[in-house]
């Protein structure tokens, strides 16, 4: 079985690496982290012009009308340019909620203003401190009206609409549990934004008080239609991080070809040698566990649940090592604001609890296999 990618993907890949090393630099990515300005606005303009935003997305509703796969492509250069805008909470979650079970006038609503750059969009699911649960849903939905407070929210302070999970029932089962699509900018939400890791990827507290939403998908479904969507973005955000932790390794390796100490690179030591071969293991175990990832995922295949699973695990692991041994190397220097290496450490560190903590997901891996092993 081939897991790599075809020629034409590959070409994106390399379109797209292109683009944002012109349009992303670490400059670029410092006028957000030290700025007033809440993402990288000509970049998303730019993202969309060039149809990276809805290359997932059919045809029909605006997009390129691709798939996951090129999609993949596409996270892994959003990872490696560190790129601060809303993509994972848009396209990752957002889209692919209403991909799943958006009614056709929600999709032809949504989807081309994702595609054009004209709207953002995010999952209102956490509500303070706990993994993914439907007991950890508070937030009350009667008669097409929302209270309740979800924080954090990803880039929820500039979303223009969210996909809500809300409880419909007395009890704490999934069948509790409905979904809701609401406007961001009508009545009935108030908007906190919320101090963070990383500035680059804003959370906020959002406020739902008698606010009008209507129903995605049907009611009871939403657990359902949850795990589907934390499945997808598990596997599009494992990319992701396999770029910033190949990224890391890049710098890390520069820099330890760079810098002379005692009349040598401080590359040629051992410690940093075995330092920098770490790196390597874990992120090309990361390539390889997100590669077979992406596989289920632009199949629907069985396998999905697990090797999503597989892939957030590894990733997330590889993309907080890298960052963090990339400013080991750097020594001194890579604590300084200066230095590069903090941006892609907050961003793994970020990264790591977005869709739920490391042991959540290790728990589901076990949970998956169990059951698996036992039909």
């Amino acid at each position: 079985m081939n897991f790599d990618f075809s020629d034409d993907q590959k070409q994106l890949r390399d379109q797209a690496r292109k683009f944002l090393t012109e349009k992303c630099s670490p400059k670029a990515v410092r006028v957000v982290l030290d700025g007033k300005a809440p993402y990288d606005k000509d970049l998303w303009k730019g993202l969309a012009e060039m149809g990276f935003l809805g290359v997932a997305i059919p045809e029909e509703f605006g997009g390129a009308g691709a798939g996951h796969l090129e999609l993949c492509v596409i996270a892994e250069e959003m990872g490696r340019a560190n790129a601060p805008v809303p993509f994972s909470s848009t396209v990752y979650l957002a889209a692919e909620a209403l991909l799943i079970a958006g009614s056709d006038a929600q999709k032809k609503k949504w989807l081309p203003a994702i595609a054009s750059g004209e709207a953002i969009g995010t999952l209102a699911l956490f509500e303070g401190k706990g993994n993914p649960s439907p007991k950890n849903v508070k937030l009350t939905a009667a008669n097409g009206v929302l209270n309740g407070v979800k924080k954090p929210v990803a880039d929820g302070a500039i979303a223009d609409f969210a996909v809500v999970a809300a409880r419909t029932g007395s009890g704490g089962r999934d069948g509790d549990i409905s979904l809701f699509l609401v406007d961001l900018k009508a009545g009935g939400v108030e908007v906190k934004s919320l101090t963070n890791l990383d500035p680059t990827r804003g959370q906020a507290e959002i406020t739902f008080k008698d606010c009008k939403a209507e129903p995605l998908g049907a009611a009871g479904e939403g657990w359902s239609i949850l795990t589907q969507v934390l499945d997808r973005a598990a596997v599009l955000c494992a990319f992701e991080q396999v770029g910033g932790s190949d990224r890391a390794l890049e710098m890390g390796r520069d820099y330890a070809l760079d810098r002379i100490a005692f009349g040598r690179q401080i590359g040629s030591f051992q410690a940093v040698k075995h330092m920098l071969a770490d790196m390597y293991v874990s992120a090309t175990l990361a390539r390889s566990n997100s590669y077979y990832g992406a596989w289920a995922l632009s199949t629907n295949a069985a396998e999905l649940p697990e090797a999503a699973a597989a892939a957030r695990i590894s990733a997330t692991q590889a993309f907080q090592h890298c960052a963090k041994n990339n400013i080991q190397v750097h020594g001194g220097m890579g604590f300084t604001w200066e230095f590069d290496c903090h941006m892609y450490y907050r961003r793994a560190n970020a990264m790591a609890l977005g869709l739920g903590s490391l042991s959540y997901w290790e728990d589901q891996l076990i949970d998956r296999m169990r059951k698996k092993n036992a039909a």
